[in-house]
């Protein structure tokens, strides 16, 4: 998601003293995940969903992928290898370590959740010298054996169900997850697999689908606003995110469709901040919804520094929500700054310090 370009915006950001920038900063090195003490607790098998049988351990990934890219972040920025090594020891043990994604239908949302994540921090640590190549060949790997596998399968298959049976949040995690491992494996192919989806794939994760009604005036409903704020609020993160991995490939996501994302995002970002926003009637093999829904109604996460920066600051367009959002957030954190459990580590955060543009 970051170019090298970025850190070194960042890298003299901090030596500035600059404001937010330093603030954001502060955010990652206050957060557990990014401290040298920090121990990886790896396994060979991931369980996420209640089948009443396994236990659920999936929380020991997340929080590994957490700590994984904070690290990755410090070494980065600050320039000490003693963070390079500690990220390098979470990403080797992990990937010495596991061999099965496995659980109810849910496993699909570890395998393209933390997958995405994963990649993402392993993709900063690639430029270490200290990472072997055998190490890091092994890491790529692990990803195209284990993780991409089941991403690929989801966006076929989409378990078995009919195509619009799942969220737009299953689709689209499994859709940043392919992306990611296409970038950190040098895989073309795989890469475009996930853009080509997000054009024109049968699923609730392709942008129209996704954003499936525009209004005047600058907003766009999200395919889960019926549903809940928290899967709503998830859907803007995992596009935020995907849109910013494809525009460090050189691929203008944001831009679709008239700013189709930004639209949805002023959307959730309004609807999240308190005000009314217009809704349509949502139906598809499952269920009719009526309204919008209020459950979990000003659901905090840390996407909205991104989405700002990118449409208002690069781009000079008016997103008064985002912006709004933004600034209520700001600093934003990390994973476990927004709650201890998964929702608070389906994005990477730390918004202010990554994409605060000069």
């Amino acid at each position: 998601m970051q170019s090298q370009a970025d850190f070194d915006r960042i890298i003299k950001q901090i030596a500035a003293g600059s404001e937010p920038s330093v603030s954001g900063w502060q955010k990652l090195i206050n957060n557990r995940h990014a401290s040298l003490g920090y121990t990886p607790r790896p396994v060979s098998v991931i369980f996420r969903g209640n089948d009443g049988v396994h236990a659920q351990n999936y929380a020991l990934l997340f929080n590994d992928a957490a700590a994984a890219y904070a690290l990755a972040l410090r070494w980065k920025i600050s320039g000490d290898p003693a963070y390079a090594i500690r990220a390098i020891k979470v990403l080797n043990d992990w990937s010495s370590t596991l061999t099965e994604v496995d659980g109810t239908s849910d496993k699909f949302l570890a395998a393209g959740i933390y997958g995405y994540e994963m990649a993402n921090a392993a993709e900063i640590m690639r430029g270490y010298s200290g990472w072997s190549g055998d190490d890091f060949a092994r890491f790529q790997t692990m990803m195209l054996t284990i993780f991409y596998p089941m991403n690929h399968d989801f966006l076929v298959r989409h378990n078995g169900a009919k195509v619009d049976h799942y969220w737009a949040n299953w689709d689209l995690s499994n859709l940043a997850s392919i992306m990611a491992i296409g970038v950190l494996t040098d895989r073309v192919d795989i890469y475009k697999e996930a853009i080509d989806y997000l054009y024109n794939g049968a699923g609730n994760g392709a942008l129209n689908k996704t954003f499936w009604k525009v209004y005047d005036g600058g907003l766009a409903q999200v395919q889960e606003s019926g549903r809940d704020q928290g899967h709503t609020t998830l859907d803007i993160a995992l596009v935020g995110a995907i849109c910013q991995m494809a525009w460090s490939q050189g691929d203008d996501l944001y831009g679709y469709d008239n700013n189709l994302v930004l639209a949805g995002a002023e959307y959730a970002a309004k609807y999240n901040l308190g005000y009314d926003v217009p809704y349509t009637t949502y139906k598809n093999s499952d269920v009719t919804q009526t309204a919008i829904s209020e459950a979990d109604r000003g659901t905090e996460r840390p996407i909205w520094e991104m989405l700002y920066n990118h449409y208002v600051v690069l781009k000079g367009l008016d997103a008064p929500n985002v912006s709004a959002f933004a600034a209520k957030l700001r600093p934003e954190g990390g994973g476990g700054d927004y709650g201890p459990n998964s929702g608070g580590y389906d994005q990477l955060g730390y918004g202010t310090l990554l994409y605060t543009l000069d």
